[in-house]
């Protein structure tokens, strides 16, 4: 229902990989590992259609055209939990510059609420990929990519979550026509709390030890 602007990656690893990460005995060095593992499976989707151009190469045997990225890509994570991403995106595109938009839901209105900014200096020219392990109501997804664009960035934005509730789906695509979101789970609703059902519990507090 909402078209190629939500890609699920359903490959069989990462189903499994995901099955692990919900479960409440996975310990938090091994739930860190998992969130990596997944973000890299979901940025190979993300970057899928990167724009290439030709390049000529000399190989140990002959010249080559070959092709490489052509342009430069910039990973925003949503602190805390989104830094559990990070790496696993770095893993596919270490030059990739990493900047941080830091919010926190309000626990009685369930809304975001900004605290901190830092962002490369040249964002507006690159590809920007934004990651948070959940995407419940879409307050804090639909806060972070509207600020993006208040500093000039234009085009696609691409959202990676592992986990999302259709809630925060249908938020996050009405506040922007230009996002495309990247999960390995949608789940079935969000509950009285405006916690994600079935979930995987407070990726944040699993992925820092700190429940």
């Amino acid at each position: 229902m909402w078209g190629d602007r939500v890609r699920l990656i359903d490959h069989p690893m990462v189903q499994h990989k995901l099955s692990i990460l919900r479960d409440k005995a996975t310990p938090s060095k091994q739930f860190r590992e998992l969130v990596r593992e997944l973000a890299l499976f979901e940025g190979y989707e993300a970057m899928r259609d990167l724009p290439l151009s030709e390049v000529d190469v000399e190989t140990p045997l002959a010249p080559a055209t070959c092709r490489r990225v052509a342009k430069q890509v910039a990973v925003v994570p949503i602190l805390r939990a989104g830094l559990g991403m990070v790496d696993g995106v770095l893993d596919l595109v270490p030059a990739a510059r990493v900047g941080h938009l830091g919010m926190y839901r309000d626990e009685t209105t369930h809304r975001p609420v900004a605290y901190y900014a830092k962002l490369p200096d040249d964002i507006a020219e690159r590809v920007v990929i934004v990651v948070d392990p959940m995407l419940a109501t879409g307050g804090s997804a639909a806060a972070a990519i509207a600020y993006l664009r208040e500093q000039g960035v234009a085009g696609v934005v691409r959202l990676m979550v592992i986990v999302a509730a259709p809630q925060g789906v249908e938020a996050v695509l009405a506040s922007d026509p230009d996002v495309e979101i990247y999960a390995c789970a949608i789940d079935e609703r969000l509950d009285e709390n405006a916690y994600i059902l079935p979930g995987l519990g407070d990726a944040g507090d699993r992925i820092f030890g700190t429940e």
